[in-house]
């Protein structure tokens, strides 16, 4: 179902927007909003934001739908979360603790930087997975395709590097 839904949101972004699904240009956006607080001449100046946010004659919106998608997303997973009833929370998974310890600073310190380098190679790619993976993918545009399998191949090496062959019995 949530495949269908994804593939109906791309048609109608595509559709009435003329744009594909992402998520990481916001960031950008949202960088680019706070930055300018405290350096705006150094925003205006820089390519990379003018490009995503326009100029101070001609600014483009900040907060468009694709912000809303963003936000959404989190509202999503948190009404997700509230409709199972589950009332398991795991504070640090049984693998992570088995490799590096029980310490939950330690684990969210090592998903916020997990989380940034992600988002930083997503810029650098020109696309996030939302991006390359699920609009690329529909457009069968080779570049996407090729985003979705080093994302793979690379996990899956990560996760070797990272956990080794024991890892799966701590699971």
């Amino acid at each position: 179902w949530v495949g269908a839904g994804i593939g109906v949101l791309s048609w109608i972004t595509f559709g009435l927007m003329g744009k594909a699904l992402g998520v990481s240009t916001t960031m950008v956006r949202a960088t680019g909003t706070l930055e300018k607080m405290v350096a705006e001449t150094h925003v205006l100046s820089n390519e990379y934001f003018i490009k995503y946010m326009g100029t101070a004659v001609e600014p483009k919106v900040i907060f468009d739908w694709q912000f809303a998608l963003v936000v959404m997303l989190a509202v999503g997973a948190f009404i997700s979360v509230r409709l199972t009833g589950e009332k398991f929370r795991e504070e640090v998974p049984r693998l992570w603790e088995w490799r590096f310890g029980p310490s939950r600073t330690f684990r969210n310190v090592s998903a916020f930087w997990g989380g940034a380098v992600l988002l930083f190679g997503a810029r650098l790619a020109g696309g996030c997975t939302s991006g390359h993976g699920i609009s690329g993918g529909l457009q069968l545009a080779l570049s996407s395709w090729m985003f979705f399998l080093s994302m793979f191949i690379s996990g899956v090496v990560t996760a070797f590097i990272l956990y080794g062959r024991k890892g799966g019995d701590h699971v």
